[in-house]
């Protein structure tokens, strides 16, 4: 005879997408990759600004949705374009 489950643990274990709401979470694609952004270029400051924070961080892979390889290349962009101050290195010049 089986013994009868007990609520202890994940309560979710059986449930279908639905349960979560009306929308579930869209998955990020990388912008690169699909060809929607331009190869990256040190000079586009514009372009670059999307990917650092307010605090003038390089934001991470999960919260950009860009894949590890054009993760790396960006992070070697931001960091030539710091360096010839197009864009600034710290927070303090963000501010302003």
């Amino acid at each position: 005879m089986a013994q009868p489950r007990s609520n202890s643990g994940n309560s979710n274990r059986g449930r279908d997408n639905k349960d979560r709401g009306r929308r579930g979470r869209r998955p990020k694609v990388c912008p690169f990759c699909t060809g929607e952004m331009e190869v990256m270029e040190y000079r586009n400051a514009q372009m670059l600004r999307r990917f650092i924070s307010d605090t003038a961080k390089i934001l991470p892979r999960r919260r950009t949705g860009v894949c590890a390889k054009h993760q790396r290349r960006l992070a070697t962009t931001i960091k030539r374009a710091r360096m010839l101050a197009i864009i600034p290195i710290t927070a303090q010049l963000v501010r302003k």
